[in-house]
Parts: C-alpha cells; sequence; structure tokens
C-alpha cells in the first residue's frame, strides 16, 4: 500500500463558509484524496491524498477550477556557470522536479531564474540549494539586490577576464615553441631534446586544468543529470588531444605532442566566451538604465518641518516637495503648483505634459519649470517605473513560438555531434588509408579530425538567437514608451496584416467638447458684438446634476462663458434621449432633436442645420425652453494628436486600418475621412467588436487591435495582438499583451516597426547559427579544418549573434 501524503495549500479568494464547502466538495471528487480540511480563518486546505493517484498539479488545478486562487510566492536568482542553452534547460527542468514549484523560467543570456512556488511547500533556500547541486553558483535578486547583481555580473566578467589573461600567457608561448619547432625555427638542439616536450606539458596542464577546468566540472554536471551540452563538447575535445600527448610524452606511443592544440582550442572557447558575457552584459542594459532613472532622495513634508530622505523611505500619503530641475521620486497627485513635466524617459514623447492640481505625476520623470506639492499614491514596487522594469524582466524571460523548434534541435544537438564525431573517427581510421607521404599516423589523422568535429559545433549559437534579440527587443521597447509582456506578442506583431482602431480614446480625445453654439431665436437686445447666452445658462444649469459626458461638456462650456448657473427645481433623465427640468420658472428641455418630445415643436429651418452638423462627425443637441427651440449645440470628440500621423505610418508599413466604433455610421466616416482610415465599421455595441475582428481573421488576416484596454477587452482579446493605450499610470490594469504607456496612437507604429525589426534579427540569428553548424561541421568531418581554427570559429560564433542582437538597440522606430 502506498503511503499517504499530507500538502497544505493556501488558498486565495475564500469570503465565507460555503467558499470553504465549495472548495473541500472540489477536492474530495478528485481520485487519490483521501481526507480535505480547508480553514477560511487561516486560508488554508491541509489535503491527504495518495501521491500514486493523484498529483500536487492536479489538486491546484481543482481549487482553480473552483474558482478560487492557490498563493504562489515569487523569486528571482542571478545564476552564473551555465555554458549554453542546454544548461539552462537542464536547470529547468532539475527546478520543475521539485514538489511546490508552479512555475519555472530560466534565461541563458540574462542568467536568470525565476521561480513561482507555493510558499507552504517550498522555501528559497530550498531552491538555492538545488540550483547549486546543479552545478551553478546563485544569487537572490531582490529589488534591494539591483546593484548585488550588477556586482555579481561584473565579478563573473573579471573572472572570465583573469582565466582568459591566465591562458594567454601559457598558451602563447606553448604555441610558439611549438610551431617553432615544426617550421624549423628553434635551434636544432632544442627541436629534438627529450626536455622540450616537457615543457610543452608544463605550459599546457595550467591551461587544461585551471582555465578549463569549468568546462569539467560542467560538464560533469551535465552527464550526471543525463544530459550533454557544450561543455562535454569541449572537455572530449580537449581531453583527446591533451592525454594521447602524454601518452606519446611517456613513451607509449611514438608521434607529435598536441599540448598547443588542446591549449589553443581552450583559450580560444574562453575568449569567446569573455566577449559573449560581455556583449549579453549589454543586452540588458535597458533595463539598467531604468533603474538608474530612479531618484535617489526625495524631500518631504512631516509635523510642518521639511526634510530629506532617501526614496525608499517615503511612505504612501507623505506630501512631496519637488523643485524645477528636480525629478519626481514617486508616484503621486498634485495638490500645489502648476509645472510641466518631461515624461519622454518613460513615454518616449518628446514634449512636456502640462501638470495642475489634481494632475498625477510619475516617479522617475523631470519636472521643468514650476514648484509643485504632491501626495505620494505609490511608492516602492508599486510605482510606475517598478512595473515597467518587472514587465520588461518578465518579458524578456519569455519564450517566443519560433524558440520551440530551436529548443527541440538544441536537445538531440550534442549527442548528435558526439555521434558525428564518433563517426569521423572511425571513418577515417578503419576506411580511409593513409598517404604514403603522410607525416603522421592513422589514428592522430582520426583523432584530430574528430576533435575538429567536437569543438567546431556550436550550441550556443542556437540557444542565443532568440532570446537575446528578445532582451534588446523589450529593452529598447521600454525606452521607447512600449511595455511589450512577452516575445509571442512580439513575434506575431511583426506578422500583423490589418490594424483595428477603436474610435474613441483611441483615434479621438474621448472627452466630448462643445464645438459650435448657434441660437435660434435672436432676442430683441441682441446685436452684432453680443449674444443672449440665456438660454444656454438655462440648459446648463438643467444639465448640471447629469453625469453625461456630453452633459458635462455643456456645463464646462458655460463655465468658460463664465454663465452663472442654478440649481434646477425639478429634473428627469430619459435615457437615450435627453434631460427635461425647471429651471427658475422654465421648463427646459434638452435632448437629441429625434426625441418625440420635440415633435410637437416648429423646427422650420433647424433639419438643414442638423444635417450639417452630423456631417461633420458632431452629436447635435437641440435646447428648448417653454415649448420654443432656443438653441442648436453640437459636440464632438476631437481627433488625438498625431492620430492621422500614425494611420499614414501603418499605411506606409503597408498595413491596412480598420476604424471601429459604436457610433453612428454618419459621425464615424467624417472621423475616417479625417484620418484616412480603409474601412469603417460603425454602429459596433462592445460585444460586437470580438466579433468584428474574428470576421476580419476569417478573411487571413493578421489583426492588431488597439484600444484602451478596459472596455475594449474581447475585442483585445481575441486579436491575434492586443495593444492598449495607457494613460501613463495604469499600466498594470492593462492586461493586452502589449501596451503603450503614452496614450499617443504613434507609440503604436514604434511597437509594430521594432516587432518587424525583431523577428528579422532573429531570423539572421538562426540562419547565421544553423548555416555554420550545418556548413562547418561536415567540413570538420571532412578534414577540411584544423582543430584550432575550428575552436577559434566557434568561440567567435556565438559573439557574432548576440553582436547582431545588440543592433537594435540603436534601431530607429520613428
Amino acid at each position: 500500500m502506498s503511503e499517504i501524503r499530507q500538502v497544505v495549500l493556501p488558498v486565495t479568494g475564500m469570503t465565507c463558509a460555503n467558499c470553504v464547502a465549495t472548495i473541500e466538495r472540489n477536492l474530495k471528487k478528485q481520485t487519490g484524496v483521501q481526507s480535505v480540511v480547508v480553514n477560511l480563518s487561516s486560508e488554508r486546505a491541509v489535503v491527504e491524498f495518495d501521491p500514486q493517484l493523484v498529483g500536487l498539479d492536479d489538486l491546484i488545478q481543482r481549487v482553480q477550477r473552483a474558482g478560487y486562487g492557490v498563493a504562489a510566492g515569487q523569486a528571482s536568482f542571478v545564476v552564473r556557470g551555465m555554458s549554453d542553452d542546454n544548461d539552462a534547460r537542464r536547470l529547468e527542468k532539475a527546478l520543475a522536479r521539485l514538489e511546490g514549484i508552479v512555475k519555472v523560467q530560466v534565461n541563458y543570456p540574462a542568467e536568470t531564474v525565476q521561480v513561482e512556488y507555493i510558499p507552504t511547500l517550498l522555501n528559497q533556500t530550498e531552491i538555492r540549494k538545488v540550483i547549486q547541486s546543479s552545478g551553478f553558483e546563485t544569487i537572490e535578486k531582490d529589488a534591494s539586490l539591483h546593484d548585488a547583481e550588477g556586482e555579481a555580473r561584473a565579478a563573473e566578467i573579471r573572472h572570465q577576464r583573469r582565466l582568459l589573461i591566465t591562458g594567454i600567457l601559457f598558451t602563447l608561448p606553448l604555441f610558439l615553441l611549438s610551431m617553432g619547432r615544426d617550421l624549423g625555427l628553434l635551434p636544432m638542439e632544442w627541436r629534438h631534446a627529450p626536455w622540450l616536450n616537457w615543457v610543452l606539458f608544463a605550459l599546457a596542464t595550467p591551461v587544461q586544468f585551471y582555465v578549463g577546468g569549468q568546462y569539467y566540472r560542467n560538464a560533469y554536471h551535465a552527464l550526471r543529470n543525463g544530459t550533454a551540452n557544450m561543455d562535454v563538447l569541449i572537455a572530449m575535445g580537449t581531453s583527446a588531444a591533451y592525454f594521447y600527448s602524454i601518452a606519446i610524452l611517456l613513451g607509449l606511443v611514438k608521434d607529435h605532442v598536441y599540448f598547443e592544440t588542446a591549449a589553443v582550442i581552450i583559450t580560444l572557447v574562453r575568449l569567446g566566451k569573455f566577449l559573449e558575457a560581455r556583449a549579453k552584459g549589454q543586452t540588458s542594459e535597458a533595463i539598467k538604465k531604468l533603474m538608474g532613472l530612479q531618484a535617489r532622495t526625495a524631500r518631504v513634508s512631516r509635523n510642518n518641518q521639511e526634510m530629506e530622505i532617501p526614496v525608499e523611505e517615503v511612505t504612501i500619503g507623505d506630501i512631496v516637495l519637488v523643485r524645477p530641475g528636480e525629478k519626481i521620486p514617486v508616484d503621486g497627485v498634485i495638490i500645489e503648483g502648476h509645472t510641466s513635466v518631461d515624461e519622454a524617459m518613460l513615454t518616449g514623447e518628446s514634449m512636456p505634459v502640462e501638470k495642475r492640481p489634481g494632475d498625477p505625476v510619475i516617479g522617475a520623470t523631470l519636472n521643468m519649470n514650476g514648484f509643485i506639492r504632491f501626495e505620494a499614491t505609490r511608492v516602492g514596487k508599486e510605482t510606475v517605473l517598478a512595473q515597467i522594469i518587472r514587465l520588461v524582466e518578465e518579458a524578456q524571460g519569455s519564450k517566443a513560438p519560433i524558440q520551440k523548434l530551436v529548443d527541440r534541435v538544441a536537445a538531440i544537438f550534442v549527442p548528435a555531434v558526439i555521434g558525428i564525431a564518433l563517426i569521423t573517427f572511425l571513418v577515417w581510421y578503419f576506411l580511409i588509408p593513409l598517404p604514403e607521404t603522410a607525416q603522421t599516423g592513422l589514428f592522430t589523422r582520426a583523432m584530430v579530425n574528430m576533435v575538429a568535429v567536437l569543438v567546431i559545433a556550436c550550441p550556443c549559437a542556437l540557444g542565443l538567437a532568440t532570446p537575446t534579440a528578445v532582451m534588446v527587443a523589450t529593452g529598447r521597447g521600454a525606452e521607447a514608451g512600449v511595455l511589450i509582456r512577452n516575445s509571442e506578442a512580439l513575434e506575431r506583431a511583426a506578422r500583423v496584416t490589418r490594424v483595428v482602431l477603436d474610435k474613441t480614446g483611441t483615434v479621438t480625445r474621448g472627452q466630448p467638447g462643445v464645438t459650435d453654439l448657434i441660437p435660434l431665436i435672436p432676442s430683441p437686445q441682441q446685436t452684432h458684438s453680443a449674444v443672449n447666452w440665456e438660454w444656454l445658462r438655462l440648459a446648463a444649469s438643467a444639465e448640471q446634476v447629469s453625469e453625461h459626458p456630453l452633459a458635462q461638456a455643456i456645463v464646462a462650456e458655460a463655465g468658460n462663458r463664465e454663465l452663472k448657473l442654478t440649481s434646477p427645481d425639478s429634473f428627469q433623465a430619459i435615457t437615450g434621449h435627453g434631460i427635461q427640468a425647471q429651471v427658475e420658472g422654465h421648463q427646459v428641455w434638452v435632448g437629441s432633436p429625434r426625441w418625440e418630445v420635440f415633435n410637437s415643436i416648429s423646427l422650420n429651418g433647424v433639419h438643414s442645420l442638423i444635417h450639417e452638423l452630423e456631417s461633420s462627425a458632431k452629436t447635435v443637441i437641440l435646447v428648448s425652453v417653454d415649448g420654443t427651440p432656443q438653441g442648436v449645440i453640437g459636440i464632438a470628440d476631437q481627433i488625438k494628436e498625431g492620430s492621422k500621423e500614425a494611420i499614414d505610418e501603418f499605411h506606409r508599413l503597408g498595413l491596412k486600418v480598420t476604424l471601429l466604433t459604436g457610433d453612428n455610421r454618419r459621425t464615424a466616416e467624417a472621423i475616417a475621412a479625417q484620418v484616412g482610415v480603409d474601412d469603417v465599421r460603425a454602429e459596433v455595441l462592445p460585444d460586437g467588436k470580438a466579433q468584428q475582428v474574428k470576421e476580419l481573421q476569417s478573411q487571413g488576416e493578421v489583426v492588431a487591435m488597439i484600444g484602451d484596454g478596459i472596455n475594449d477587452a474581447p475585442a483585445l482579446a481575441q486579436a491575434d495582438v492586443g495593444i492598449a493605450i495607457g494613460t501613463g499610470t495604469d499600466i498594470a490594469m492593462a492586461t493586452a499583451p502589449i501596451t503603450l504607456i503614452s496614450g499617443d496612437l504613434r507609440a503604436a507604429v514604434r511597437a509594430i516597426r521594432l516587432a518587424r525589426r525583431t523577428l528579422r534579427t532573429i531570423k539572421q540569428n538562426l540562419f547565421w547559427a544553423f548555416f555554420y553548424n550545418t556548413i562547418l561541421i561536415p567540413a570538420a568531418a571532412a578534414g577540411f579544418l584544423n582543430p584550432m581554427l575550428a575552436a577559434a570559429a566557434m568561440a567567435f560564433s556565438s559573439v557574432f549573434v548576440v553582436s547582431n542582437s545588440l543592433r537594435l538597440r540603436r534601431a530607429r522606430l520613428n
């Protein structure tokens, strides 16, 4: 009989005893579950189960299917010692086997591990032990340890440099002595002296086991875990040359020693790894820049005293003071002062934004020209900057769909290369006769070609091709005000053929404003220079108790004209039509001209005016006082600055643009004519927008939907790529794969340009990686490559891939 196990699951979302019963009932339905006790107070479920019949994942899924969550802690680690993508996959598998691990993501180029785990089953110390037992070094990565992470990377590069310098110091004289003997450049008495081989041995041994020691250690850990990586290839290739040379040195075999071959291979590979480490450090340069934006101190007012404190000590509710030219330390809302703020470092927009009391400010932006006091609303990990950094890091750790093919190839790559190397040895030893003029033996020739195959193969270039490009691209996007949540969105955005735009809040401002005021009955006192706005004053007085956006626009216009409003004596709103109110003894009707209440009123000559306004994408409001039409108000949602330029840019990129709106067709077509879209779909209800996207997809279009991220959530989810227009402060709320920090549509153009360039870079990297291995492995097997040249080629192949990805940092997106 199998042993019964017990686990404790921290459950989220419970509010009452019914929740407890629901969770218990659902868990008990699972085969293999013996007992369940759910505690509402502690919010934990204690489950006893048979591990042969049910697993932890099944229990978690049961809780989730019941509509609740299982709390997961998150931890990030900086990991040193990974040699290639095989190591990353090996570590990922080792961590995934830990009970309590919900999700694990190992990013080889960034040298990071991100883990989600159930804190009641596992802790970070245990996770760290597994990483270390897999043969790697780890440092916990936290918001407070950004400097430690940077120091760890710098220390790793310094260590690589020390090993490289040591390798060069021993390998250079070794190579010169060996080549000097082979080319007859050494004195005669040296060339045949038995001590020369011992000198070569003395120079090669520190390189083999000190400079190359990491390859042996990593190869051991890989083989112990049932996998093979680049270190296995290097260790096998250099060991063959080194130990064969020892056999010659001891007189067991009569031949030429190959100590210089082993040493040169190790030193060249070390040089490649050093250059790769330096280049990989630059792929996360954007993250470092974002971290560097944070202000170090803040000036706050506490107990009527001004004091300067570290920014980490600012708390929500603190009153923060910022002078002209200073950075805004945390997020907040202005309570005093006017200024303009440079938000370019976060939104990518070059123009400063005017700020006044009530407006939000974002930490790390620059206060330009006014003194302000604001109340802190978000601090620490909750600030917009911290959220951006977290989202970018998550995106950098995600895998693009194109990477799946690479993973499948890389999984069998090293075993395949070892097989090819063994076949190469056997063919050259048994099947190809040795020419009479040959200066080496059969075994030596076969061994040299086998070593060339082992060291020419480069799984690193395959593993780095996609993630390095994604890392650089997501960082570059953040600099341009584009947040990419995962690499899949980046890849899909590159293939978009149609852009669908929600009108309100995306193409237009989403804030109606009065554009036309047309009196219908001139008053006896009216002159050419003065207009009686009594009808507008009465209409605004009636509307001031309404929350409708059109009503607020009318009230705002009355305020602009400094008209004195009074409270209505009675008020009634008729949904979809307008309002009826009594103001200062007058009966006031304000609403759509099509409202039946206006049917009994003579509107001679007004219909043509109404038609003209509606043709210009304006909403028409009729005002009647005491049964007489007094005036017509035209209200329009104004087009955002940059919308037309963005749509023109979409067209230059070869994309078709569709405008999607719930407005009437006449209004929608008028807006469309102003901005130049290809297709208009009007009078679409919110729940019908997703269906419109689906219809375009059925026509073979790859659709990017751009909307406000809240009202358009179904359409954003249906689209191949959802792009949410942000406001600079709500990025955490938007669930779209791509979020534009600013509300400027031109940022969407930058997103698609960046996606296309990233995909092109990934394809270039993959072409190089596959081409390199496809051409040079057969060349090495055919005996065309000296092992030292093969090592040089292998060392620089991954450097090429990383350097090619780094070009994205300089990509022009505007």
